[in-house]
């Protein structure tokens, strides 16, 4: 392995970052999460904004951080994270639209595979199509955890796209499909997971609905989807 620490996006040194980090796509959502979770809280690293805090919860080390929006930008970070900084567990917190009339705002959405139209995979020359899938220990941790805390949850596969905005109607067939939700970054999450032979797990919290319209606001989603975020800190 490499050891290319710091690397051009993270300043961090050997140490610094734990063994497990929870990541959001925001910033402030990541920075809202360290100041609730974490005691004894040191910034590690800053670079482009992105502030990567490590400290202690229930007295493990704990790193969280954002990772901005996308399976590109996602898949650069956990890259450097299970490959350069030796994490072993990663769970990204985040926001998902529903693809289902009985998925709810607000409800929990336990990311267990990935559909997707991205092209990440292709990097690996596999002789087929690869199915990105959380680990299962994780997974099976979270739904224990939300049925002790009484959060609505689901469980199955999400769509994660490369494009926010699209114009190509056939999206609406993986509601066909059982797809629960859209997000943007999972396939690359689970991907270098797979690859690097760590941990992974996408909890996602419903934002918006695909096909009522209904949606909540950037405030929102900042400030007050905090029921994935329990989950995850109690399963690590």
């Amino acid at each position: 392995m490499i050891d290319n620490t710091p690397t051009p996006h993270n300043a961090a040194k050997k140490g610094e970052i734990a063994k497990t980090v929870i990541m959001a796509g925001d910033p402030l959502r990541a920075k809202m999460m360290a100041e609730k979770f974490l005691t004894d809280i040191k910034i590690v690293s800053s670079v482009r904004n992105i502030h990567v805090y490590t400290g202690l919860h229930n007295g493990k080390p704990v790193t969280v951080m954002g990772h901005g929006m996308g399976i590109p930008s996602i898949g650069i970070y956990t890259y450097e994270l299970y490959n350069f900084y030796d994490v072993d567990t990663i769970i990204r917190v985040g926001s998902c639209g529903s693809r289902q009339m009985y998925v709810h705002i607000g409800d929990l959405v336990i990311a267990m595979g990935s559909c997707t139209d991205s092209n990440y995979a292709s990097q690996y020359n596999l002789p087929g199509a690869f199915c990105p899938i959380a680990d299962f220990e994780l997974v099976r941790k979270a739904v224990d955890k939300c049925k002790e805390l009484g959060y609505p949850y689901h469980v199955g596969n999400v769509f994660s796209a490369d494009m926010f905005y699209s114009e190509d109607e056939r999206k609406n067939n993986w509601t066909k499909m059982g797809v629960l939700a859209d997000e943007m970054e999972a396939p690359s999450l689970y991907m270098n997971a797979a690859r690097a032979g760590k941990k992974a797990l996408c909890i996602c919290t419903v934002s918006d609905h695909i096909i009522t319209g209904e949606q909540t606001t950037a405030e929102q989603r900042q400030n007050t989807f905090t029921q994935m975020m329990e989950v995850a800190f109690e399963i690590i």
